[in-house]
């Protein structure tokens, strides 16, 4: 009889633990994390230029970009006048607490909102607990509203699903309401946030979110 060995398991359970350490020393250093995660093109670097810019004087923002080679995400950041690093994973399909720990040593140590921009992909991110205070979740309208269907995982593990691109709902077969039930479906006490980074439209929902869910953490 063939033998196998889950390795799975330990693996998780020990970025588990790494995780929560990191959690609480970001807590004491009053740095609000959020992990965004998506499939590629979903817009997530238009999001957080929009919101950059629109949070301007509101509160400090910091982005961590991780890709597998390019720093294109990063300059596009750095260029709107917010701290911006470079994440490279060497080829790995999402980040961990390890490799969060890693990119946030190279910022500057000041209270603020940090976001991660995880790899574009909508399994493997899912699966590893990075030391985030909060889990997000971008769905474009091109990619259709079925998502939730066929990655239950991703939409289980985030706080807020932000749908994006919605200028372009005249012409994509693309549901709101069906992207929205379907994913509390999975996560009933999950955010949903329809937006379009290009008009605007939406996008003071989805910041005051931001907003108020790091007062909330600010106060726990």
């Amino acid at each position: 009889m063939l033998k196998v060995i889950e390795l799975k398991r330990t693996v998780t359970d020990s970025n588990d633990r790494d995780a929560a350490l990191l959690r609480g020393e970001l807590k004491e250093r009053g740095i609000f994390l959020i992990n965004l995660m998506s499939a590629p093109g979903s817009g997530k670097t238009t999001l957080l230029s929009r919101t950059i810019t629109d949070l301007a004087g509101e509160a400090a923002i910091g982005v961590m970009e991780a890709d597998i080679a390019s720093d294109v995400d990063a300059a596009r950041i750095k260029a709107l006048g917010a701290e911006s690093i470079q994440v490279h994973t060497d080829g790995m399909c999402h980040m961990d607490a390890g490799m969060t720990r890693a990119g946030l040593e190279g910022m500057e140590d000041r209270p603020g909102i940090v976001f991660l921009e995880n790899i574009g992909n909508l399994i493997c991110p899912a699966e590893f607990d990075t030391g985030a205070h909060k889990n997000v979740m971008i769905l474009s309208v091109p990619e259709g509203d079925d998502k939730p269907l066929k990655y239950p995982l991703m939409f289980t593990k985030s706080d807020a699903l932000v749908i994006t691109k919605t200028d372009t709902l005249p012409y994509f077969d693309f549901d709101i309401e069906k992207a929205a039930s379907r994913a509390k479906a999975l996560n009933p006490d999950i955010a949903v946030f329809p937006v379009s980074a290009k008009t605007g439209e939406g996008m003071r929902a989805w910041e005051d979110w931001l907003i108020s869910s790091r007062g909330e953490w600010n106060d726990a």
